[in-house]
């Protein structure tokens, strides 16, 4: 079997050394383009590209993947099979190119959670489990008949990033276990199953990251940990006269009630902060304010007073 692998982040690099490490030839890699970075704006290469240079196997990165010079060089590999994790939309004269097709690596149970941030999704929602799923890429995304499935548990304190390093693991053995079926002709697919119902991923942004503390302070405890250690659940602090916008990294459910309103504060500005939700309370473990780096919160206490009326809104 021999495989072109596209994809960029540390997600896809299990995926990669898994089939690296068998008997499969990787004969190429195709990543994103290498992009400045940081403070320094320093040009910095994607995780993928890292590990095939590491591993002497040639890398593509082009701009634009419809251009025919790529078309051409990429055709002239011969691959047998396209495997993709994590990585941008494909052009159909790219995904149906190779002779078994092309096959994607997707964090969930399709057809539940299509779209661009599933791992968050699954947490935001309070799901008990959550999975991967292989299936070939047609024109629609996340749509493509499944090869195979795998169920993952996520346990109640678990955050995106525990989620995603689960899934990145067990995601690695199930691509490898789906391109030697693919391999041995043992493996057929099938369709997605109809469900209307099913639940989306959309992509994170400033207004769905946000935390709304009239909910229940479970739900808040879910999206605080649905978006740790990245993105991040923000907010913003009325503290007398300041505004601070803040992120809010780790938290813990309570049934304790202040009596006030959802976004009052109780604390005693030395070891505890409390938020009132519209059930319930959230007790603050670590907090990150605008302009600063991520603290526990009695170690941002040590320095930082919170006013009798502070509040988040």
């Amino acid at each position: 079997m021999r495989i072109v692998f596209m994809g960029t982040p540390d997600f896809a690099v299990a995926s990669l050394e898994v089939l690296h490490s068998s008997e499969i030839e990787v004969a190429a890699v195709i990543t994103a383009a290498d992009k400045p970075a940081g403070r320094g704006r320093k040009m910095m290469m994607s995780s993928v590209k890292s590990y095939a240079l590491q591993h002497n196997i040639p890398v593509l990165q082009p701009a634009n993947l419809k251009d025919p010079g790529f078309i051409e060089e990429l055709a002239a590999i011969e691959a047998d099979l396209f495997v993709v994790v994590a990585f941008r939309m494909l052009p159909k004269i790219v995904w149906e190119m190779p002779r078994l097709g092309t096959i994607n690596l997707h964090a969930s149970l399709l057809p539940d959670y299509r779209g661009a941030a599933p791992i968050n999704w699954a947490v935001i929602n309070g799901e008990k489990k959550s999975g991967i799923t292989t299936f070939f890429i047609n024109e629609k995304i996340d749509t493509g008949d499944m090869l195979l499935q795998k169920e993952v548990n996520i346990a109640k304190t678990d955050t995106a990033g525990d989620l995603h390093d689960k899934l990145m693991s067990a995601g690695a053995k199930l691509l490898l276990e789906t391109v030697r079926g693919l391999d041995k002709g043992s493996l057929r697919a099938r369709p997605q199953p109809l469900n209307v119902n099913a639940k989306a991923a959309p992509k994170l942004d400033k207004e769905n990251t946000r935390l709304d503390f009239s909910k229940p302070a479970e739900e808040v405890y879910n999206l605080v940990r649905g978006l740790s250690p990245y993105p991040a659940s923000h907010s913003t602090l009325h503290n007398n006269n300041e505004l601070l916008n803040c992120k809010i990294l780790r938290c813990e459910s309570s049934d304790n009630v202040h009596g006030n309103t959802p976004g009052s504060i109780q604390t005693d500005n030395r070891s505890y902060l409390s938020v009132q939700c519209g059930e319930g309370s959230v007790n603050v473990l670590e907090l990150q304010l605008e302009g600063k780096k991520r603290m526990l919160i009695k170690d941002l206490l040590n320095g930082f007073s919170f006013a009798e009326n502070a509040c988040f809104r």
